[in-house]
């Protein structure tokens, strides 16, 4: 079974979020905990998420991806931001924790000038203090493009993120193909290559969703520009090699293309499954 949906708004609840995804022929979704940009998170309707969790049951739902904001920074030269950060995460990961099942994905973050060791150092201790063995949220380091002073942008850094993590079994991967391939991974032509090297160095078994995109760079550009499926640079023939492969097949996909309404994410979604079949 063909696990994916797509990143929807969260602004009407749970319920609005399910029945959208059911009407573009998904059974999973992601959402941002707030606005992307940073503010309040909305306090959780109980009521909501009990009808969402049995449309949920009644669909085959899998799980669903939280993610943050992109004012998290956990590796900031400014010292007032990871504080921010570190209760930004540690609130979302209470609400989080209402949701049987789910995933919560984060940037690892960006270094601003201290260096990627002082980078990775903060942002593992960071995860330390909040993260705890009763919580059954599963947190996501994304890989990254690799630009400016991202964290992430190679495997070798999300691995010296995850040695740190006392609590390794609340701590997974989601793999972003744009980024991937922005960042220098050739999984157009190397995908299974790509795909050991990951596993030596990170261990394929951290893996647990896959961000669906195309790109609009080419491989190693390090610019991070999502492109709606088969009108980019990995095309539709790597993509649908990507949901077909041995590795990936039953994990999640959350497409992120640039989509002016719901029905694109349909077609992009009806396209994919035709070519499975």
């Amino acid at each position: 079974m063909l696990n994916i949906g797509c990143h929807l708004s969260s602004s009407n609840g749970f319920v609005a979020m399910a029945q959208n995804a059911i009407s573009i022929g998904a059974n999973t979704f992601q959402y941002f905990t707030r606005n992307p940009r940073g503010g309040r998170a909305k306090e959780i309707d109980h009521d909501d998420l009990k009808k969402f969790l049995e449309i949920g049951k009644n669909n085959n739902f899998t799980s669903i991806i939280a993610h943050a904001p992109y004012t998290m920074n956990l590796c900031s030269s400014d010292e007032k931001i990871r504080i921010y950060s570190k209760n930004l995460l540690k609130d979302d990961i209470e609400k989080t924790e209402l949701i049987p099942n789910v995933y919560y994905n984060l940037h690892p973050g960006s270094h601003t000038g201290q260096g990627v060791k002082t980078g990775i150092n903060q942002i593992s201790a960071s995860i330390n203090e909040i993260i705890t063995k009763s919580q059954n949220t599963i947190l996501l380091l994304e890989t990254m493009a690799g630009k400016g002073s991202e964290i992430g942008g190679n495997f070798e850094e999300i691995a010296a993120i995850i040695n740190q993590i006392n609590i390794k079994e609340k701590i997974g991967v989601c793999f972003d193909t744009c980024h991937v391939y922005d960042s220098g991974y050739d999984i157009v032509n190397n995908l299974e290559n790509v795909l050991e090297k990951f596993d030596k160095i990170i261990g394929i078994s951290k893996l647990k969703v896959v961000h669906l995109n195309d790109s609009k760079n080419i491989c190693g550009s390090k610019k991070d520009r999502h492109e709606k499926i088969g009108q980019g640079n990995i095309g539709l023939n790597g993509i649908i090699n990507i949901i077909k492969n041995k590795y990936l097949r039953n994990l999640i996909f959350i497409l992120e293309t640039p989509q002016e309404n719901l029905n694109g994410y349909k077609d992009e979604i009806s396209n994919i499954k035709n070519h499975l079949n």
